[in-house]
């Protein structure tokens, strides 16, 4: 089946001075050829009045012709430079429509990018998370990845697969034939490796996917700690309405923040305190609910009362213990090493701020490595190792075969590439069977 011929706008909206439409499909070449008064020479800008069937002028815009394959969706392709007026838009977008063409998909360029091979699922994933990308960490994240650092490492994963199953295939069904005779346990010495390497990659605490997603920061406390005060101070701006008076926060107050480019959302919790106050008992509630589900928690202590039983409560290791209000009292004297801050003057601020960012760094990195992003990449590579490690104690060549077959169509799934004439290529490329 033909493909339709698509197109879109792929710059942002709002006001701007230039819109950017793109086009993709077999009529690509004839619809611009109509519609600017002839195909300008491949990846050269060219200055065009742009016409309707009627004759009429459009616009004056700058025309690119991209002949496929050598295109990002693998198909004929163009770009048309327009003065972003709406009506501008729209009268070259009914135009497209009149000469053949329709609106894209949403994910529709990048997904024929796809299927033309120009690309595959993770580095597609990639192109997404860099359009999404809201900190510095997570651009380097998405640019490697969109750049192919995930597809390197899982389809060098799978080419190792392939290859141990065809061997694994060619002990089975060539044993006759001039072939090494060691090839079963071969294959079985090269799953354990690989299930190793992978295994080794997947104990990476969640690095890429929290630094994809954020890291999940909950401030907890007694009442009157100056939780919300070091909200504020965090984040830069009046988040959370402050007051002496016990109990003011009653929900959650979140905050999202770039810290040295791994994004962050800070939540400000109600004080934690016994009360019979039932909407300040659902605040304390979804305070503790939240301090399960976060990444870090900060243990607030207010430097001029007691440390209270409910806070003391949360100390453990990998808790930052913050003595907040040192303008008023010395820091309290607490069973661990705790920053001393006031939200008020400031003074511990950067301290602080430097050791939220030596944990988030701990925790999600900064996006300098080919890390696993998804979960779906996660759920894809513990079955590959699963399937891997059962074929390594396999007790027939026939079963250790079949567990060879299952890994590799996982790993296939990451990438979207896995087919049976890989394997076929590697053992007729390998021993000449037949010769």
């Amino acid at each position: 089946m033909t493909p339709d011929t698509i197109f879109a706008v792929a710059s942002g909206g709002g006001r701007a001075a230039v819109a950017l439409m793109r086009l993709s499909g077999p009529a690509t070449g004839a619809v611009v050829s109509a519609l600017a008064g002839g195909l300008p020479e491949p990846r050269r800008a060219s200055l065009r009045r742009l016409r309707d069937e009627a004759g009429e002028v459009l616009d004056q815009a700058l025309v690119l012709w991209f002949p496929g394959p050598g295109s990002y969706t693998g198909e004929d392709a163009a770009e048309l430079h327009l003065h972003a007026g709406p009506a501008v838009i729209a009268a070259v977008a009914g135009a497209l429509v009149s000469l053949g063409c329709r609106p894209a998909e949403p994910g529709e360029f990048t997904r024929r990018a796809f299927l033309n091979d120009r690309l595959d699922l993770t580095a597609a994933e990639g192109i997404a998370d860099l359009i999404a990308a809201e900190t510095e960490g997570q651009r380097k994240q998405a640019l490697r990845q969109a750049e192919g650092a995930l597809a390197a490492r899982y389809g060098g994963w799978t080419a190792r697969a392939t290859r141990l199953l065809a061997h694994q295939e060619a002990a089975i069904e060539f044993s006759d034939e001039d072939i090494p005779t060691d090839l079963d346990e071969a294959a079985k010495r090269g799953a354990a490796e690989l299930a190793a390497e992978i295994r080794a990659h997947l104990a990476d605490g969640g690095r890429g996917e929290k630094l994809r997603e954020g890291l999940s920061v909950a401030i907890l406390g007694a009442p009157n700690a100056g939780k919300s005060s070091l909200l504020n101070a965090l984040a830069g701006w009046e988040a959370a309405i402050v007051s002496a008076r016990a109990g003011t926060t009653r929900d959650v107050v979140e905050v999202r923040l770039d810290l040295g480019g791994v994004p962050l959302t800070l939540a400000d919790t109600a004080g934690l305190r016994e009360t019979a106050d039932e909407i300040e008992a659902e605040g304390v509630r979804r305070a503790r609910l939240r301090a399960d589900r976060a990444d870090l928690l900060l243990a607030v202590f207010a430097a001029d009362a007691a440390p209270d039983a409910e806070t003391l409560a949360l100390l453990a290791p990998g808790v930052l213990v913050v003595a907040n209000k040192t303008d008023l009292a010395p820091p309290p004297a607490l069973p661990m090493p705790a920053l001393p801050v006031s939200a008020r003057t400031g003074e511990g601020m950067e301290a602080l701020r430097a050791a939220l960012l030596a944990e988030a760094n701990a925790q999600a990195g900064n996006g300098t490595d080919a890390a696993l992003t998804r979960p779906r990449h996660r759920a894809a590579l513990e079955e590959a190792a699963s399937w891997l490690e059962e074929a390594v104690v396999a007790p027939l060549p026939e079963m250790a075969s079949e567990a060879l077959r299952a890994a590799l169509r996982a790993l296939g799934r990451l990438t979207g590439r896995v087919g049976v004439e890989d394997v076929l290529d590697v053992v007729f490329g390998d021993f000449c069977i037949g010769k």
